[in-house]
């Protein structure tokens, strides 16, 4: 496991203040455009000598149903402007409009945003849809938009016209809060950060080998002892159920779907230790704080064993709104190709029990789910025979290929954090690569979207995980959204090094690659 130095991380952080006074929060380009954003929309008309300005006289005009988009952009536009942006039901001039209803071509997720020198009017089939929509405009502003104190700039909007919908409906992050834990206000950050680039579903990775993070109740211990360390021997940590329904009303506040994964079953050590009986010889082994997998198991054919998992898929499905539990179901190497057989053909049938759909690692593929079923492929050779046939029955697959997605891959050779066992993964490696070819038999009417996961052995704070995440995770979400057409790795690396002052202005430690000339 590799962490920074106390020299290194000192040293980061002199160079990000010193690239914060180099490059104010208020420096921007001379001139932007409707499609200087990321991800970059489907269509774009500019008339430039439209533009709108935003002033003290400005209002928030709300149409029916959108007040909950218009109070979130009225926060995210106040510390910096200064302005009171009131939200109002009408307004005729100096008014950003919200409203429901518009071109069919946009769907469920899309939008449609008109600028005008007399106001700006964001309309959507859904408020899924002017809450992207609103991170469009946001990035249409200076940079200091982002600022937490009242900056000095020119408040401008190019003019013009943007239709805009996604290629795919899945497009996500997940976390690791199993190897380490992090709280909830870090969570919610990550959320805030992930929201902005169009991202619409946050995956939890909820108990691991190392830690149990959510507390189920008819099963106490797996929470307060299972819980109670993670990687290299720390405290450790875990969500209470009221913590985690904060969590999953925070994040749908942010037009975010949680999705909670409880892995088996393999990467169980953690509820293996808290309870004896889990285990087929009665014995609990101790808590694990490294980094190896593949040595763990459930005790297939115990039927204490199928209660514990009703149990807890019962209680998490019972807190968590959202269709679907993901139940892992990867490098189970400790389990025996019959015996992982016989366990999903009972686990199955429970996730359906409690009302719920099944996502899991691609490995389930071998257990001929339901169509209804996601498979996630995550392996890095793009081939695997049991992905391919669950596409070719009906099921959608979420791509997540390691040597892609995967955000805890070292950038290179020197990072001072993250794995590279599937090689190191640079900007453009992470932008460079379609989910419509990345799995062999799997075609694009085949792809249920994209996810960048985000794996914690090597990472205990928000620093660390921003580190790691920005700048990759926003080319994957440009990827999800984007029409494969606009795929360029020239345009989007100018694209993304406007990002730079932006993370600049959100205290975001990102990682300034050689690949982007950052401003």
């Amino acid at each position: 496991m590799r962490r920074r130095s106390c020299l290194a991380a000192l040293l980061g952080s002199a160079l990000l203040t010193l690239t914060a006074f180099a490059q104010p929060a208020n420096a921007a380009p001379a001139s932007r455009s409707l499609t200087d954003v990321v991800p970059v929309p489907v269509s774009a008309q500019a008339d430039s000598g439209d533009d709108f300005r935003l002033t003290p006289a400005t209002v928030l005009a709300a149409g029916h149903g959108t007040e909950q988009v218009a109070a979130y952009l009225g926060d995210l536009l106040r510390p910096s402007t200064g302005y009171r942006l009131p939200v109002v039901a009408r307004a005729r001039n100096s008014a950003i409009t919200l409203g429901l209803g518009a071109s069919p071509r946009v769907g469920e997720q899309g939008y449609q945003l008109d600028v005008s020198r007399h106001g700006i009017s964001l309309r959507a089939n859904t408020t899924d849809g002017l809450f992207a929509g609103v991170q469009t405009l946001r990035q249409l502003l200076p940079a200091a938009v982002e600022a937490k104190t009242v900056q000095r700039a020119r408040w401008v909007v190019p003019g013009g016209h943007i239709l805009d919908y996604p290629r795919f409906a899945y497009r996500g992050a997940m976390l690791d809060v199993a190897r380490h834990f992090f709280t909830p206000d870090q969570v919610k950050r990550y959320i805030d950060e992930i929201a902005q680039y169009k991202i619409n579903r946050l995956h939890l990775h909820l108990a691991d080998d190392q830690g149990w993070r959510i507390e189920i109740r008819s099963w106490p211990r797996l929470a307060t002892y299972g819980g109670s360390t993670e990687v290299g021997g720390g405290q450790g940590g875990y969500y209470t159920q009221e913590q985690y329904r904060d969590l999953v009303a925070y994040a749908a506040s942010r037009h975010v779907t949680v999705i909670p994964e409880i892995d088996m079953p393999g990467h169980t050590n953690a509820a293996l230790a808290s309870y004896p009986e889990l285990n087929c010889d009665g014995v609990a082994p101790p808590l694990y704080t490294g980094i190896d997998v593949g040595f763990s198991s459930l005790c297939v054919d115990k039927d204490i064993t199928y209660k514990f998992l009703d149990d807890v898929i019962g209680e998490l499905a019972a807190m968590t709104p959202g269709r679907y539990l993901h139940i892992g179901g990867d490098e189970a190497h400790a389990t025996t190709p019959a015996d992982y057989q016989k366990f999903m053909g009972r686990l199955l049938p429970l996730v359906e029990k409690h009302g719920k759909l099944v996502q899991g690692w691609h490995e389930i593929a071998k257990a001929d789910p339901a169509v209804s079923a996601v498979p996630q492929f995550w392996d890095t050779d793009g081939q695997d025979a049991a992905t391919a046939a669950a596409a070719a029955r009906g099921n959608k697959i979420l791509m997540s290929p390691a040597n892609k997605a995967y955000l805890d891959m070292q950038y290179n050779a020197g990072s001072p954090l993250g794995l590279h066992w599937a090689g190191y993964v640079e900007v453009k490696d992470a932008y460079d690569w379609d989910p419509a070819t990345a799995v062999q038999g799997v075609g694009e009417e085949s792809v249920a979207g994209v996810e960048a996961p985000l794996w914690s052995e090597t990472l205990t704070t928000s620093a660390n995980i921003e580190y790691m995440a920005f700048p990759r995770l926003a080319g994957i979400a440009e990827i999800g959204w984007s029409p494969r057409s606009t795929h360029d790795w020239a345009t989007y690396r100018e694209r993304l090094a406007a990002q730079g002052p932006r993370w600049t202005a959100q205290s975001i430690d990102f990682y300034r690659s050689p690949q982007v000339d950052w401003p």
